[in-house]
């Protein structure tokens, strides 16, 4: 499968769509009850779906009827409550499944998860957050427990700030209203420090993790070349482990690496 360029939707503010005729707000909503589901958690009662969503516990009733008659939700009578079901992660594992660039980057990403012992993952922007689409670990016993998948904020991440100050002033503008509507505590937790790793990202196209965080990471940015937002790329593990000094050890094969990456991408674009 060629890696040529992929044309993107315009995406447009919430607020501006629903006031657009073409605009289906029933299936925004269902929408929004599958995307409520967090990873570490299974099982959600319609209360906390409602909450979450901002939804009318009727509305949050009707979507949950019939998102589990469709397969997209699993209920149990007895807990009173809705999981995700197996069709939904059939969607996801579709798109991971033609995620191309993967399967390119993989031996630079392991390569250097052997070399620095640590573990080496690749993430796209999804509104405010971004998502784990490639991940890659050594054989350390004490390695990130984050896979494919995990979604990390904006804000708050090594590799979410290294995306976030690679998009232009109104894209970056817009994630961070969108994270802010809907994660209000990370957008604010996040504005610790985020200057500086702006600054840090400037001069040297390097992002580490914020100071007292329990995962110690560097990220940089890797541009496939075709137009799409950059990637983000890190390199991290327990903070105990990947001290600043070791951090700052590995960010030059970091950037390297992502290097090395954007020209076997380009080279079979």
């Amino acid at each position: 499968m060629p890696l040529g360029r992929i044309v993107k939707p315009i995406k447009t503010p919430r607020s501006e769509a629903e006031e657009d005729r073409r605009f289906v707000n029933a299936l925004a909503r269902g929408l929004d009850v599958l995307r409520c589901f967090e990873r570490a958690e299974r099982w959600l009662p319609n209360q906390e779906i409602a909450r979450r969503t901002s939804l009318p516990k009727a509305t949050v009733s009707r979507l949950t009827y019939t998102l589990t008659t469709l397969g997209y939700l699993e209920h149990s009578p007895e807990r009173e409550m809705y999981a995700l079901g197996l069709p939904v992660l059939g969607l996801g594992f579709k798109v991971l499944s033609h995620f191309e660039m993967g399967r390119i980057v993989r031996p630079f990403m392991q390569a250097l998860a052997d070399e620095a012992q640590a573990a080496v993952s690749l993430a796209v922007r999804s509104g405010g957050w971004v998502v784990y689409v490639t991940h890659c670990r050594s054989d350390a016993p004490l390695t990130l427990g984050l896979d494919v998948g995990a979604r990390l904020s904006l804000t708050r991440s090594a590799i979410g700030r290294a995306v976030l100050f690679s998009l232009d002033e109104s894209t970056s503008d817009k994630a961070l209203a969108s994270l802010r509507a809907e994660a209000p505590h990370e957008w604010e937790q996040g504005q610790a420090g985020l200057q500086e790793a702006r600054e840090s990202f400037t001069r040297r196209g390097v992002v580490f993790s914020m100071p007292g965080a329990d995962i110690g990471a560097a990220a940089v940015t890797l541009d496939p070349g075709d137009g799409r937002e950059c990637f983000g790329l890190n390199c991290g593990g327990p903070a105990s482990i990947m001290t600043p000094a070791r951090l700052a050890q590995i960010a030059p094969r970091l950037l390297d690496t992502a290097n090395r990456m954007e020209r076997a991408i380009r080279s079979e674009n």
